[in-house]
């Protein structure tokens, strides 16, 4: 029986031209790479286990965190079963499975992930990696690359050059790159004497890093910024302008994460801009309340605008869309499934605007009818079209996938004490 509230909220974006067959076709194509870290606060599988630092915290205590590999592979099946689409996952060095062996980051190999890769491959999934570069006691003043200690430094470029090396692994084995994004805390509470200095050292790190190439079918490098952390207030050495610069002249991506700017910043209106001048660009899409402080993504006008930018840009095999946010205080397979399903709802809400349409208008000067439809779009009947692309998909419409969660909650989650 066709779905008579889709069939008519069709007809109404068909008036503009809009193909919803078409949109649909083109979304299921879109990975999200969705991040590890979320399922366990970010604690990962570290026989030394380190308290968290470089700027990040998570709170609360919900029940149910997963505590080892295997609990956090189950967890995330059950976030990607819930998510329409065919997504990405996303992994930070301190996840390696080193069977209860105490190695140093700088140490890490390949066969420390042969786990994920096997769940990786059995799933038709692809793999991105971060070298941790925080929560150790090689970064416990904040400083890390742009250390003035040369062995300290040499510690964290090591790490990071380990990382890469599994990054290719990853492409080798799935079948699709791998990208590896490179963030470091480095920064000083309170304002510098000298800012040229440490960004010197952060820059011959870089390239020193860098010396070994990869094939871009293995691995895409990227680099991230951002303007203040915690303890890191007054000055940050991998500041945008550094990182932007830095990428440009090296041919790495800019990685662009929505919380890492000033608050009155917007990431969706950065993207036209570097997608002119860059084949590629990466994306963490996060929420920042009063502060980066990576609260789980919601349908809100920056994540809309976000998801419009890159849609008007053509750009959606441009970008590579990560999430990065962690909540301890709510089920941590939801949140995992808000954030994702949020982003894709996104993406189709942006593929059912008639971009072009709109474009034209602009272009005519005509300001008034542009205005006057682009708010109309905001309450036509998007619900039902984002409802019928689920069912296609195979995953829950609406919030019937809370049951899902509630199920696996009591029957695996509420065991874990």
């Amino acid at each position: 029986m066709a779905n008579t509230a889709f069939t008519e909220a069709k007809t109404h974006y068909e008036r503009f031209g809009v193909d919803v067959e078409e949109a649909f076709k083109t979304l299921a194509n879109v990975p999200i790479s969705v991040h590890c870290w979320q399922g366990d606060d970010i604690t990962g599988f570290e026989v030394a286990q380190n308290e968290l630092s470089g700027g990040i915290d998570v709170t609360g205590n919900y029940p149910g965190k997963a505590r080892n590999g295997d609990e956090l592979r189950a967890d995330l099946d059950q976030a990607l079963a819930l998510i329409p689409g065919k997504h990405r996952v996303n992994l930070h060095a301190i996840y390696a499975e080193t069977d209860g062996e105490d190695i140093d980051r700088d140490a890490i190999e390949p066969k420390h992930f042969e786990k994920w890769v096997a769940w990786a491959k059995e799933r038709g999934l692809g793999l991105d990696f971060n070298p941790t570069v925080f929560a150790h006691p090689k970064a416990e003043d904040g400083l890390t690359l742009s250390h003035p200690d040369p062995e300290v430094r040499e510690f964290w470029i090591n790490h990071c050059k380990a990382s890469r090396k599994i990054a290719a692994y990853f492409g080798e084995q799935l079948g699709t790159p791998s990208l590896v994004n490179i963030w470091v805390p480095d920064g000083y509470k309170d304002v510098p004497s000298d800012r040229l200095t440490p960004r010197k050292r952060l820059k011959e790190s870089l390239d020193e890093i860098f010396t070994e190439s990869y094939d871009e079918s293995l691995v895409l490098d990227a680099v991230e910024s951002k303007l203040f952390g915690i303890g890191s207030e007054a000055y940050v050495v991998g500041s945008h302008e550094f990182y932007l610069s830095y990428a440009q002249q090296n041919k790495k991506l800019c990685l662009l994460d929505s919380g890492h700017f000033h608050p009155t910043e917007t990431v969706s209106n950065k993207l036209s801009s570097l997608l002119l001048f860059n084949e590629r660009v990466a994306l963490h899409v996060s929420r920042p309340v009063r502060w980066d402080s990576d609260h789980v993504v919601t349908f809100d006008d920056e994540l809309r605008e976000i998801a419009h930018e890159i849609v008007r840009s053509d750009a959606l095999e441009r970008v590579n869309i990560g999430l990065d946010f962690f909540d301890a205080s709510i089920n941590r397979v939801a949140a995992w499934t808000i954030g994702t399903r949020n982003t894709v709802k996104a993406l189709l809400y942006a593929l059912l605007e008639p971009s072009d349409y709109l474009k034209n208008l602009q272009e005519q000067g005509n300001f008034t009818e542009r205005l006057a439809l682009l708010e109309e779009f905001k309450t036509y009947p998007f619900g039902a079209i984002w409802d019928e692309y689920c069912l296609r998909q195979q995953v829950p419409v609406k919030e019937s996938w809370l049951t899902d969660i509630q199920q696996y909650e009591e029957a695996v989650q509420s065991k874990r004490v």
